[in-house]
């Protein structure tokens, strides 16, 4: 964050923004986490379907998301990491992995 925005502006404008972004097509989920020892340091997670639903979602058509998007662009330094498959590898507490399969399970 840059001197005079703080991490909790960034952030409620972040969900503001998302809530909005969600409703597009083929979105699973964003999550915002503050990093350890670090805490003016975010790292923002967005979940879709696949890349074709990321690449046609559009942030700049909606006016409250692109002034959102104008205003960190002005009060941030934003560094994008790159685009990822979803997980090939994930380790669950045992209780969410039964949940998990439970939507999967057919009749019993």
């Amino acid at each position: 964050m840059k001197p005079g925005y703080t991490v909790e502006q960034y952030a409620d404008a972040w969900v503001r923004a998302s809530e909005i972004i969600q409703r597009a097509p083929g979105a699973r989920g964003t999550y915002l986490h503050r990093k350890i020892g670090e805490p003016d340091t975010l790292l923002a997670i967005a979940h879709w379907e696949s890349k074709a639903h990321r690449d046609a979602k559009d942030d700049r058509r909606n006016e409250t998301v692109r002034e959102i998007l104008d205003r960190h662009a002005a009060n941030c330094e934003i560094t994008v990491i790159g685009e990822f498959e979803d997980p090939e590898w994930s380790v669950l507490p045992q209780a969410q992995h039964a949940a998990d399969n439970s939507d999967r399970a057919g009749p019993t």
